[in-house]
C-alpha cells in the first residue's frame, strides 16, 4: 500500500478562531492541527454526500462569542 503524502499549508487565523478551535481540540484529545484536519476533513464528506456546503453563508467571518 503506498503511503499517503500529508502538505504543509500556511493557515492563518483570527486569534479568537484559533482559541475556539484549540479548546474543541482538547475536549476532543486532539491537536489543533488534527482538529482542523478533521473539520476539513468532515466537510469534504458531506459536501461530497450531499453536494450542498456545509452553510449557505461559508464566506462570511463567524461570529464567535468568547
Amino acid at each position: 500500500m503506498a503511503e499517503s503524502k500529508k502538505k504543509q499549508v500556511p493557515l492563518r487565523l483570527s486569534e479568537k478562531l484559533y482559541n475556539a478551535i484549540a479548546a474543541w481540540a482538547e475536549d476532543d484529545f486532539r491537536s489543533v492541527n488534527g482538529q482542523i484536519e478533521y473539520l476539513l476533513t468532515e466537510c469534504v464528506r458531506q459536501r461530497k454526500k450531499n453536494g450542498k456546503y456545509v452553510s449557505e453563508r461559508l464566506d462570511e467571518p463567524p461570529e464567535l462569542d468568547i
